[in-house]
């Protein structure tokens, strides 16, 4: 790239339902009340709420799990209850993976076990379940099909273990800031 070129980006209207081309499957959907997430190749599909009671809340997640299951510098998730989260389809599609050195230790001797449940095709992680978070599943932003609601409903409002944050990336601004687990500080 030349010393003198500029860069320029296209505007996007993100107030409205945006679904850019993301993967095979182009049947995502929202609604006021709720909407889809669904893996890169399409086969798993899954339905929630985008607010209470079902919705949790959404956060920024700096831990070295995070780090290592995304392959990126943090994965931004959210949280459902566990009632309100529906498989639309492929959930035969997912695999299981599970272990429990996992950097939320909540009471030494306990069950520490975080499941992930990934896509058996495409491999793209759907949800989190941990013992440390009885009847809520975490899902990844990324997956979630109208990238409005990336910058809306969805926007985090914790971001967590930033010990672990690299010094580039800034905080997230309007997130609530802790330096190890924020979510069981609310």
């Amino acid at each position: 790239m030349a010393a003198n070129s500029a860069t320029t980006t296209t505007a996007v209207d993100k107030s409205k339902s945006y679904f850019p081309l993301a993967g095979l499957a182009n049947d995502g959907w929202s609604t006021e009340d709720e909407a889809t997430a669904t893996c890169f190749c399409g086969a798993v599909q899954l339905s929630f709420p985008t607010h209470g009671p079902g919705f949790v809340g959404s956060f920024i997640c700096n831990c070295s799990d995070c780090h290592k299951l995304t392959a990126s510098m943090h994965a931004t998730n959210f949280t459902i209850v566990d009632t309100h989260l529906k498989h639309l389809r492929g959930r035969e599609n997912l695999k299981a993976w599970g272990q429990s050195q996992t950097i939320l230790v909540k009471i030494p001797g306990a069950d520490n076990t975080m499941t992930n449940y990934f896509c058996s095709t495409c491999g793209s992680l759907m949800y989190r379940v941990g013992a440390a978070f009885p009847g809520v599943s975490i899902l990844r932003v990324g997956s979630v099909d109208d990238f409005s609601l990336h910058e809306t409903k969805l926007r985090p409002t914790i971001e967590q273990f930033n010990k672990d944050r690299v010094s580039w990336k800034l905080p997230t601004e309007g997130a609530k800031q802790f330096e190890e687990d924020g979510l069981h500080k609310q």
